[in-house]
């Protein structure tokens, strides 16, 4: 991806966006009956109710930017334990938002749970598209992954660390923070994935603006290859092309690696983390089978699933790198209000 094609990108994201959100207003007085009494039940016979009845409904769609080795692994999971069909729908985090956005403007209400890059969901809940539940498994989660609004949780958290290739790289060569890339030997062998603003945006608050902005342009410097796309990235890594990434997700790196591929991670500091968020619609056809999805995905067995998949579960139950590392984590509702100026001072460190 050329810099003009990933300035274009963030422009054309942005007003894809703007022009959906314009019809939702009209489109939310039509639309059908608010599952909010569902998933608030909190009676005696809460459990059992709830599984009858989303059996009743047999079925469910699910729109997630998961990796579709992990989404479908989740899917047949509850699908084993509960006989209810996943159907997945899975693209990048800005598709699902723009899809669940042009879905409600069209009145068609076709999808029951939503997980997802936390920014996008904050602005489904922001819309008014998805609805608080509560969940029994909601007390067992870390602070972070609950939005004051409650109108979404956090399942996992997207984690920002330098993946490497081991047959390019040795573990004992990666710095301990991010200027230590700095050193003009690592010139042409970094790669950043192209839309990461938010961690500019996040590392810059850390370090306060003079230190951070004269890391970036510094980096910039350093000529790092940029793609479009986490999962990418991660490839690119353990193809070799790219043999230091600043910007992997860990999970993604671990999903190579568990396939034999020779890659690693580090988490170099500051360790930077982006909560992924998981909403039901308001307007669900199938509100029953979407709140039983979510109390699996948040149980002790659904965090020890995603947490075997190499996923950074937000569970209590579970163990991650974040019990032992200094982190950050980023603010959704920060992201959005910031988006524009994260994105300026990318364009001109990055593209220009």
């Amino acid at each position: 991806m050329s810099r003009r094609d990933v300035w274009k990108f963030g422009w054309s994201r942005r007003c894809a966006i703007a022009a959906l959100l314009l019809g939702l207003a009209s489109a939310q007085a039509a639309a059908q009956a608010d599952a909010s009494s569902i998933y608030m039940y909190q009676g005696a016979a809460r459990d059992a109710q709830l599984v009858a009845k989303a059996r009743q409904e047999g079925t469910l769609l699910f729109y997630t930017s998961m990796a579709p080795s992990e989404s479908s692994r989740l899917g047949q999971a509850f699908e084993k334990k509960y006989g209810i069909k996943v159907q997945i729908w899975r693209n990048l985090s800005e598709a699902v938002l723009q899809r669940t956005l042009t879905e409600a403007r069209a009145q068609r209400h076709s999808v029951d749970v939503i997980e997802t890059n936390s920014p996008e969901v904050e602005v489904m809940a922001q819309e008014g598209l998805v609805a608080e539940f509560f969940s029994p498994h909601i007390a067992n989660l870390h602070s972070f992954a609950l939005a004051p609004h409650r109108k979404w949780v956090s399942d996992r958290v997207n984690l920002f660390v330098v993946g490497f290739n081991t047959a390019k790289v040795k573990r004992a060569d990666i710095p301990a923070t991010y200027e230590g890339f700095l050193d003009p030997k690592w010139k042409d062998k970094l790669g950043i994935e192209a839309t990461d603003q938010e961690w500019l945006g996040a590392i810059i608050k850390y370090w306060g603006e003079e230190r951070g902005m004269a890391f970036f342009r510094k980096l910039a410097a350093q000529k790092p290859d940029m793609r479009k796309g986490h999962v990418l990235l991660a490839q690119l890594i353990g193809a070799g092309e790219i043999p230091v990434g600043l910007t992997a997700y860990s999970a993604n790196i671990d999903s190579i690696k568990q396939k034999g591929g020779p890659v690693d991670w580090v988490a170099v500091e500051p360790l930077v983390g982006r909560p992924q968020g998981m909403a039901l619609a308001k307007s669900a056809p199938h509100p029953h089978a979407a709140l039983l999805f979510a109390d699996f995905v948040l149980s002790p067995e659904g965090m020890t699933l995603l947490n075997d998949m190499g996923r950074v579960p937000t569970g209590k139950s579970v163990k991650t790198v974040m019990d032992t590392t200094k982190f950050i984590m980023i603010d959704p509702t920060t992201v959005n209000a910031e988006q524009d100026k994260w994105l300026k001072v990318w364009n001109e460190v990055f593209l220009k």
